[in-house]
């Protein structure tokens, strides 16, 4: 009979520490963080995320186990050391990378994919450039503007004393993030500024809280969309997944914050529901899909990702972020997608492998 693959699955679990300093309150967990702004997070060093993987990453090995993988978990716990000790040791035929960050530096995903590729040992997802550039979020809208792809106008900001109405050439509203995070980190409902003061405090909140520059674009009123692919050299869309904002106040910014993706008894939470497959026009749609695909290949993604997208009110579309290493969990816009194209969640994590390794 022939041997199944050995799959690992390796993730970076927070230090203890801080799980027991904040309790999140997880998709199926009772335990509750309460954040009522930005700084408290911050000066937490909490990242949900990294915690929500955990929930994510025995989900993924329950599915490989299903499907009669041979699998072992790896929890990386900040030390690249025992990672290289672990891949000498187990020599995995796949590596199922969760990794989003490591000692609380997302830039560092992609180190940890690099010493994947300096051990020879293939590895789910995309490779080291794709995972950099995609972080750098003032770089990859760069590199989609050069190659005509429509994003929002944007700028980097330093600090706030850089900031001047006079050559700001956007339009108000804008939303203000941190250049190098993901998940939602740093975005709450103050992202949305309508006056160059509201600009200015952000921005140095945003720069002294987590140390980076912050991102300005001009902010899309009307639909966000995730569309999620799959797939290399004719890679597949699926069914496109929306964010529904109509549950959200009046006066809630209809954006997708840290508190709707990671704490689940807030109202912005149970405020911006996904529906999927989104109720568009086949034009729309079809639009939708053919921009999806063309920042998919032009950052370089690869195995699977998704494209978040903002329709304006004329319904034209906007790509607003690339990610290249999106959550994968069950109840995630990714899986919701995979539902609706007819894959069950063992099957969504089964076609990530076999895409995987019929690459390598």
């Amino acid at each position: 009979m022939h041997k199944r693959p050995h799959i690992a699955v390796v993730f970076n679990e927070p230090l203890s520490e801080y799980k027991e300093e904040k309790k999140p309150q997880l998709r199926g967990s009772s335990e509750i963080l309460n954040i009522d702004n930005i700084e408290e997070n911050v000066i937490s060093h909490v990242d949900l995320s990294e915690i929500g993987v955990i929930e994510e990453r025995e989900q993924v090995e329950k599915a490989l186990k299903s499907k009669g993988y041979q699998t072992s978990l790896f929890n990386i716990d900040g030390d690249i050391r025992k990672l290289i000790c672990f891949i000498e040791d187990e020599k995995p035929d796949l590596i199922f990378n969760l990794c989003e960050s490591l000692k609380r530096e997302t830039l560092n995903e992609m180190h940890v994919a690099g010493i994947y590729e300096l051990m020879n040992v293939s590895y789910t997802g995309s490779a080291t450039l794709a995972l950099g550039i995609c972080l750098h979020k003032y770089l990859a809208k760069q590199i989609l503007r050069s190659h005509g792809i429509p994003t929002p106008k944007h700028a980097l900001f330093k600090n706030a004393e850089e900031v001047s109405l006079d050559d700001l050439n956007m339009d108000f509203p804008l939303i203000v993030k941190p250049s190098h995070e993901d998940a939602s980190v740093g975005i709450d409902n103050f992202s949305v500024v309508n006056t160059i003061d509201e600009l200015k405090k952000r921005v140095e909140l945003i720069v002294q809280c987590f140390d980076q520059p912050a991102l300005v674009e001009e902010y899309i009123e009307g639909r966000e969309l995730n569309v999620a692919i799959m797939g290399n050299g004719k890679p597949e869309v699926l069914p496109i997944s929306e964010i529904d904002f109509s549950r959200l106040p009046p006066d809630y910014p209809k954006i997708v914050t840290y508190k709707a993706k990671w704490v689940e008894g807030s109202i912005e939470y149970q405020g911006t529901v996904g529906i999927c497959p989104s109720p568009l026009n086949d034009a729309v749609a079809e639009r939708v899909k053919n921009l999806a695909l063309k920042a998919y290949g032009i950052l370089g993604l690869r195995d699977y990702g998704r494209i978040d997208i903002r329709l304006d009110k004329s319904c034209n579309p906007y790509v607003i972020e690339v990610n290249p290493n999106p959550d994968i969990s069950r109840d995630s816009g990714f899986a919701r997608s995979a539902h609706a194209a007819g894959m069950s969640y063992e099957d969504m994590i089964n076609r990530i492998v076999e895409i995987a390794l019929k690459r390598t």
